[in-house]
């Protein structure tokens, strides 16, 4: 068998959580590949609304088995009040949740570094969820890093307490504080004697295993493709690598093992945190979207910037991931709007143009638009028997079109019924 990849195709917040959720049924293992608690994957059923931060999305689907691989930076705090969050809804979960021994664990000092750090950028900071994931993922490739597999060695606490005397002066040298680091601590090491309760184990031979054995696999990626640490809109990225080759190293798995791949992609464009963002709107059409797709970041509360969809960058997440399906989410969204505005290249500042996303984003003076005419009509569950609006299928075709790639699944909604296939 072979692993089929889902990951988002923007700057995060596409809607993965659902779309995995939608097919967990599909799949015996849901694997997350990478990034830590800094994602937050919202699922919605009946009035409850749940966010996932680091177990898989596959968690709420019984009998599905769900794997935090080795490319995840882990925070067993908020890894606990996840599991206590699940415990509420009698959800069983200790048997189907295996967590990598090589995943590497965020201390309680990565966030006052992480924290002083961005304070020490001052207007060029990045925008960081300040939950210690950069500084978890600078230790883990300084070789400084300490691993859930660890926590199990008699010297763990001594590991521990050396790295995060290094932090210390670090955070001295930024100018950060440590305000109320001894309960942390404690809560810190309290959370790691509840991580030892886990399935630990080398997930990396037992997905191979389990591949071997007919088992289906879907990996599951956080953040989105233009926040990937080499490929992004650089500096302003996450700290590792979100397209399809780091499921390959998040989860040790060879490329030749990778199938399809799910892109999920909203039908306008959202992005939370500074950095570029060519087709941000700052008019009351953009107020209007932010309302209505209620853009506010799962994780950290945040107004989520938006704007119109950008096709040039769309394209490029494509090819970095070898995409073969798309899933438009939130398409609902757009529903009142009597014109809709694709981004299909840009206006350079030197006076040229190009439908190529560029290295640096600065050299684009204003993205140019391909209009379309809104559907104006409210997307509900009456499109499974009458199809969607015609407008909204002329998005769709042009934004096949434009990728190459045909558009699978239509998302109207949080709810998993709200969710058309084609």
């Amino acid at each position: 068998m072979k692993a089929d990849v889902l990951l988002g195709l923007q700057w995060g917040d596409e809607g993965k959580g659902k779309v995995v959720d939608y097919l967990a049924p599909d799949y015996d293992i849901i694997a997350r590949f990478q990034g830590g608690p800094n994602a937050g994957h919202t699922l919605e059923f009946g009035d409850v609304k749940h966010v996932l931060h680091q177990i898989p999305s596959g968690i709420f689907r019984e009998g599905v088995l769900n794997v935090i691989g080795n490319g995840v930076v882990l925070d067993p705090v908020v890894f606990r009040k996840e599991i206590e969050d699940l415990e509420k809804y009698g959800i069983e979960f200790k048997n189907r949740l295996y967590i990598s021994l090589k995943a590497q664990l965020i201390l309680p000092t990565h966030k006052y570094l992480d924290a002083a750090i961005e304070k020490y950028k001052g207007d060029q900071k990045i925008g960081s969820t300040l939950r210690g994931i950069g500084p978890a993922y600078q230790d883990k490739v300084g070789r400084f890093g300490i691993k859930v597999g660890d926590v199990l060695e008699e010297d763990f606490k001594k590991k521990v307490n050396e790295i995060m005397e290094q932090h210390k002066k670090l955070v001295s040298f930024y100018g950060g504080d440590f305000e109320g680091f001894e309960e942390k601590l404690k809560v810190f090491f309290d959370c790691i004697e509840y991580l030892k309760t886990f399935n630990l184990t080398e997930t990396a031979i037992f997905l191979n295993r389990e591949m071997d054995n007919g088992k289906s696999v879907l990996a599951e990626g956080a953040q989105g493709s233009l926040l990937d640490v080499d490929f992004g809109s650089y500096p302003y990225v996450t700290s590792s690598n979100t397209i399809t080759p780091g499921a390959c190293i998040g989860l040790g798995i060879a490329p030749g093992r990778i199938g399809k791949v799910f892109g999920v992609f909203k039908a306008y464009c959202t992005r939370v945190g500074e950095g570029p963002f060519p087709t941000e709107l700052f008019d009351d059409v953009g107020k209007d979207i932010a309302k209505i797709g209620h853009e506010f970041g799962a994780t950290t509360g945040r107004p989520r910037r938006v704007g119109w969809l950008d096709l040039p960058a769309l394209r490029y997440a494509v090819m970095l991931n070898g995409v073969t399906d798309l899933y438009m989410m939130k398409a609902d969204v757009l529903d009142s709007f009597e014109e809709i505005r694709v981004c299909n290249e840009y206006n350079l500042k030197s006076g040229g143009k190009t439908a190529d996303f560029p290295n640096n984003l600065s050299v684009i003076d204003s993205a140019q638009y391909h209009l379309i005419k809104g559907w104006n009509s409210t997307l509900d569950e009456k499109c499974f028997d009458n199809g969607l609006p015609q407008s909204l299928e002329d998005y769709i075709s042009y934004i096949e079109e434009q990728t190459g790639i045909a558009i699978k699944m239509v998302s109207f909604g949080p709810k998993r019924k709200q969710t058309i296939l084609r």
